[in-house]
């Protein structure tokens, strides 16, 4: 092999700037050119890339974001796009494709072999860290920190002004952000699509130890209903009119700044892990973390199975942050 591209593609996470120095430079290290491909899976189609070199990557690992952009491209799920993206690369004279992305890019990715037989290989970014095949996804552990640094915020807030805080997080259909980010921020009750509560059973939680005196933080996870903890703070207001409620949705704060120390190591190993694996002939696979070990898992695997939180986690909420009885 002696041309490879990389490309980032959906929605940004921390860390995508260490994978792709980590993809490039490795490259290099085996002699082989690499290509930065601009705007993800549009930029492919059309034919946007250049030739990258050690200093292309200079400077970039403290970086959010990603020096390649990224796009949600409608074109390249039809046959079509992807025939006419299979064009640009051989033309190119490229032999290998690395793709640094979530659910969607794998996606793509899979059906972009399954037609065209054209090497490639998975790098999971994505802040909400629901990819089956490794247990941490890049940008998941700075998008936490974030969180958590706003929670703790929030809570000198809350406190001063004795309010139920309903904080709003992401996470796409999984509470891994909601779930970590409140047993590290001592939120009341977390509220995830693994586990979901009524208004009625967060009430009853509030009322646990002489009712809901005081001030108090309730993490709820997006799922796929951006907003929704406006109508899970205004159902519970109802039923108690005597506490203020307030509704604070983090939003895409989430996706940005710096990556953390795990995030850039965690980007480095799977950058290193995805350039090596094509060359020992590895393909239609996303590399990933499992155990402390590198690990490679078929693309139809990361895509289809489910990736749940562990039950454990969820149940020390109930255990080290609920209420205490008086």
């Amino acid at each position: 092999m002696k041309k490879l591209a990389v490309l980032t593609s959906g929605g940004d996470s921390p860390g995508m700037n260490a994978a792709i120095r980590a993809v490039v430079r490795t490259a290099l290290h085996y002699d082989i050119e690499v290509y930065g491909v601009l705007r993800g899976y549009d930029g492919l189609m059309n034919g946007k890339m250049f030739k990258m070199d050690r200093r292309s990557v200079s400077n970039i690992i403290q970086k959010g974001g990603t020096i390649l952009k990224t796009a949600r491209s409608m074109d390249f799920k039809t046959i079509e796009g992807r025939m006419k993206a299979a064009k640009q690369l051989r033309d190119a004279g490229i032999e290998g494709l690395i793709t640094i992305g979530g659910n969607g890019t794998f996606t793509g990715a899979q059906l972009f072999y399954q037609e065209h037989g054209f090497p490639v290989i998975g790098i999971p970014g994505t802040i909400d860290n629901d990819i089956f095949g490794s247990d941490y996804t890049i940008g998941y552990d700075t998008a936490v920190n974030t969180v958590l640094d706003a929670i703790d915020k929030i809570r000198d807030t809350a406190d001063a002004h004795e309010r139920v805080f309903f904080v709003e997080v992401m996470g796409r259909d999984t509470g891994y952000i909601a779930v970590q980010s409140a047993i590290a921020g001592g939120a009341e009750v977390a509220v995830i699509p693994e586990k979901d509560m009524t208004a009625e059973e967060i009430v009853a939680k509030l009322n646990q130890g002489g009712g809901p005196r005081g001030s108090h933080v309730i993490v709820v996870a997006e799922g796929h209903r951006p907003g929704r903890a406006v109508d899970i703070a205004r159902d519970v207001g109802k039923q108690l009119p005597q506490i203020d409620t307030k509704v604070s949705i983090l939003g895409h704060i989430q996706r940005g700044g710096s990556p953390t120390a795990a995030d850039r190591i965690l980007a480095t190993i799977l950058g290193v892990g995805a350039v090596e694996g094509i060359l020992k002939g590895k393909t239609d696979v996303m590399v990933g973390v499992v155990n402390g070990e590198l690990s490679y898992a078929s693309l139809k695997d990361a895509i289809t199975k489910e990736k749940p939180v562990k039950k454990e986690l969820i149940r020390m909420i109930d255990i080290v942050n609920g209420r205490i009885s008086v």
